[in-house]
């Protein structure tokens, strides 16, 4: 049975209850200290000959976002300093290992429609969860 979930980069998997754990370890082992998770996000591979209305619908990072979310958390409740969680990534760019070959970003960036910029459905759930 596998635990985590493969993503478009071989070196990058999804396990949300992953963070719930790596928090409570850095608590117990470094006395507590403040937390600031600078990046946490998943990746998508590009795929241009996709319309950009549906590559806007990116129910992945949503559910990354969701799950993460949670455990952190449930991290926070059980006495976890976290101060800060930035999620990675606020728009596409380019990724030092793959290039322009994946998605990170909750900004989709029209690389054959002069960079156009379009919100993602992830960014729009984000900003609700913000605001609410």
């Amino acid at each position: 049975m596998k635990i985590f979930m493969q993503t478009d980069l071989d070196w990058l998997f999804v396990y949300p209850k992953g963070i719930h754990h790596l928090m409570v370890y850095i608590r117990d082992k470094y006395k507590n200290p403040n937390i600031y998770i600078t990046e946490n996000g998943v990746a998508k591979a590009r795929d241009d000959s996709i319309a950009v209305d549906e590559a806007l619908k990116d129910g992945i990072r949503i559910r990354y976002l969701i799950g993460h979310l949670h455990f952190l958390l449930q991290s926070i409740k059980e006495g976890v300093n976290v101060k800060g969680y930035y999620a990675w990534s606020f728009s596409d760019s380019f990724e030092w290992d793959a290039g322009y070959t994946v998605r990170f970003g909750q900004i989709y960036v029209d690389y054959k429609n002069n960079m156009k910029r379009y919100l993602k459905f992830s960014c729009l759930w984000l900003k609700n969860f913000l605001l609410n």
